[in-house]
């Protein structure tokens, strides 16, 4: 294995400390948590891996921006520069600000979806998913077969087109409200979805006459992936392969905080007009005017610059590198992963390193709790706790397909001497893992129960063993 990643490709401008706090205080704080990672404070964490969204590093070039903010009520000029931005890119006519993804989904879903209708996704994410159930409709994945695969294989990410169009053919085009594709695909690992997919998608959709809509918060790396991987795209660049990618589709759903390269934002993007007067009417009931969409000017004028950094190639070429240098430090202290490694987080395999507890004791949890205590490391779950339930078609429990732990990698953050701290108490984890032991729900809200659900941990004498 290789000793160490290139240098970075930027220079550190701006500092903010972080503490190590002793160990039996992160276990008085999990404790007061209710062992739920997500209500632990900032300050209970020294590295914070829980996600990457909103919490990367702003550029020189973005303070500046940030400085320039208009902050006029309708029609400020920092919408207007967001606005150019947004088609220049993504090559759509309408450009409709956020304040983040799941505003995005929430006002188009509100718009378009009728109860009992079907939602139909590479992979649902969890807001995705939550914004679905909560309007009526019925979402449902068609991952790849490869998805599942340990082989490292390129584009685990894609849509199970025969599965998609046999759907559509069975249940009939006018019961499918729509189709998403999540770029990268977040659910199973962060995969990309290769161009050849997306056009076979999206010809598929027109086939049918569904909108087809990307989940794009991750478009940048997705277009990277297609450059390094599928070989008609060596030569075109990133923004030529982004272009090419959103010419296939409807129009787009985009939380701007990860390949925005800002704190908050997102926006939806599409040429339909009708939809777009439809949409932003209730943007002004719930968000805010259609030139600011629940965003300050500054926030608008920070996201102009992001999406362009968010497209250069040394940065995604680093980024991505780093990611792989990070799993293959996990893998080596004895812990699966998810291979290839995706775009922004490693994804650990806690099926698998703890097959004892069983899906219904949340494996992935119990590795999560595991790397706080160990290392006031915060990650986050991605297996049952966060997707399983009770089946509303069925109504019988239903499980995740993998326990995952998701190690998110906040853009522009950590270096890679963070990365090996994490690796070392990783190796301490594996030499401890057969004393782990599983959790179970003591409360629960109806939707995205993860972010607020508590849990009981099933033998805490376990939990805090010093391994």
């Amino acid at each position: 294995m290789r000793k160490r990643q290139p240098a970075e490709p930027y220079r550190i401008k701006s500092v903010e400390p972080i503490k190590l706090l002793p160990r039996e205080e992160r276990v008085v704080r999990l404790r007061r948590a209710n062992y739920n990672i997500f209500k632990l404070d900032g300050a209970d964490i020294y590295i914070d891996l829980l996600t990457d969204s909103g919490t990367g590093a702003m550029s020189s070039r973005q303070w500046a921006a940030l400085m320039l903010g208009d902050e006029t009520y309708a029609g400020a000029s920092s919408f207007r520069k967001f606005e150019k931005t947004v088609r220049e890119i993504f090559g759509k006519r309408f450009v409709i600000p956020c304040h983040q993804g799941r505003s995005a989904e929430n006002l188009v879903f509100t718009t378009i979806l009728e109860k009992g209708k079907f939602v139909l996704n590479n992979t649902h994410f969890d807001t995705t998913k939550g914004n679905t159930l909560h309007k009526g409709g019925i979402p449902l994945d068609f991952p790849c077969p490869e998805a599942d695969s340990d082989d490292p294989l390129p584009f685990k990410g894609n849509m199970d087109c025969i599965r998609l169009d046999e759907f559509i053919h069975a249940r009939g085009s006018e019961q499918v409200a729509m189709v998403i594709m999540t770029i990268t695909n977040n659910s199973v690992g962060g995969q990309p979805v290769s161009m050849a997919n997306i056009k076979e998608t999206s010809a598929i959709c027109r086939k049918h006459n569904i909108p087809f809509y990307f989940d794009c918060a991750r478009f940048a790396e997705n277009a990277f992936f297609i450059k390094r991987d599928e070989a008609a795209y060596h030569d075109k660049s990133i923004a030529e392969i982004t272009t090419e990618m959103f010419s296939c589709c409807d129009g787009a759903m985009m939380s701007a905080k990860k390949d925005g390269l800002a704190n908050i934002g997102g926006f939806i993007t599409l040429d339909d007009e009708e939809l777009y007067h439809r949409l932003t009417e209730l943007l002004i009931l719930v968000e805010g005017f259609p030139t600011y969409g629940g965003l300050a000017g500054r926030d608008l004028e920070v996201l102009s610059v992001g999406l362009h950094e968010a497209m250069d190639y040394d940065y995604l070429d680093f980024r991505i590198d780093q990611v792989k240098y990070f799993g293959e430090k996990i893998k080596a202290a004895g812990i699966p992963i998810v291979e290839p490694t995706g775009g922004h987080a490693v994804f650990c395999d806690a099926g698998k390193l703890l097959p004892r507890i069983p899906p219904g004791q949340f494996p992935g949890q119990s590795l999560t709790v595991a790397f706080y205590i160990e290392g006031g490391v915060r990650a986050t779950e991605i297996g049952s706790l966060m997707f399983g339930g009770i089946d509303s078609e069925t109504g019988k429990m239903a499980y995740a397909p993998r326990e995952l732990m998701r190690m998110a990698l906040p853009r522009r953050v950590y270096t890679n001497s963070h990365f090996d701290y994490i690796a070392e108490a990783a190796e301490k984890i594996v030499a401890g893992k057969d004393k782990l032991r599983g959790f179970e729900i003591i409360r629960e809200p109806v939707f995205l129960r993860h972010f607020t659900c508590d849990l009981k941990a099933l033998n805490e004498e376990t939990v805090f063993v010093d391994t």
